[in-house]
């Protein structure tokens, strides 16, 4: 599958090229393809999914493309990624608008994001109101302290309050309310850094209790 989805890729590289400069690397078991540094789409098991904002995502479902569907512990996570058929790969240049319009949803979600950095905390993917309330608690009033802290400091900064270590995947949770991403879909480099991270510090409380 490995190399089914590296020659899907370069298929990607050339078909989505008027769209900017077309750069891909690993993420999530798969490649990520970004344009001007903006990820629109992701190539998994030889198959190319569109990444949707509300808008698009209305669009590729009348379209009645299919949705990747991730497990995890047993159970299906919807992401917000539609599956490109035969058909479409047909049609390169029907396909390279819809490639565009994914660009164009994700450019207007970073646009928003920007504008929107005092925005609460549970609005952000990941985050839920319980979760917002402990940031609070831990001085982390919005979307734009979230940003600033980083989610090591934030995490760190939780774990204060609760008096015990709280685990990674909360880690990776806050590192994908901060990129945009649901934690499943968190980049591989993200993950591979924070996972580094993690292990750190856990070596480091091991010393001290020791």
């Amino acid at each position: 599958m490995i190399n089914k989805s590296k020659k899907r890729v370069r298929e990607c590289l050339a078909l989505f090229a008027p769209l900017g400069n077309i750069r891909s690397r690993t993420q999530f078991g798969g490649f990520s393809l970004s344009a001007d540094r903006v990820m629109f789409a992701l190539v998994s098991d030889g198959e190319l999914y569109l990444r949707a904002d509300k808008e698009t995502e209305v669009h590729f479902r009348r379209k009645k493309m299919e949705r990747l569907i991730y497990r995890k512990r047993g159970m299906d996570v919807q992401l917000r990624y539609f599956k490109v058929s035969p058909a479409q790969w047909s049609d390169p240049e029907a396909l390279c608008k819809l490639g565009r319009l994914a660009l164009q949803g994700m450019q207007r979600d970073i646009a928003v994001r920007k504008n929107n950095e005092a925005g609460r905390l549970k609005d952000l993917p990941n985050l839920t109101l319980a979760l917002e309330r402990m940031l609070w608690q831990a001085g982390i009033e919005n979307s734009g302290d979230l940003r600033l802290h980083g989610a090591c400091q934030t995490y760190l900064k939780l774990c204060a309050i609760k008096k015990k270590n709280l685990g990674i995947n909360l880690l990776m949770a806050l590192e994908g309310a901060i990129l945009g991403f649901h934690e499943a879909a968190l980049p591989m480099a993200s993950r591979e850094s924070l996972t580094h991270w993690f292990n750190h510090q856990q070596e480091q409380q091991s010393t001290i209790l020791h």
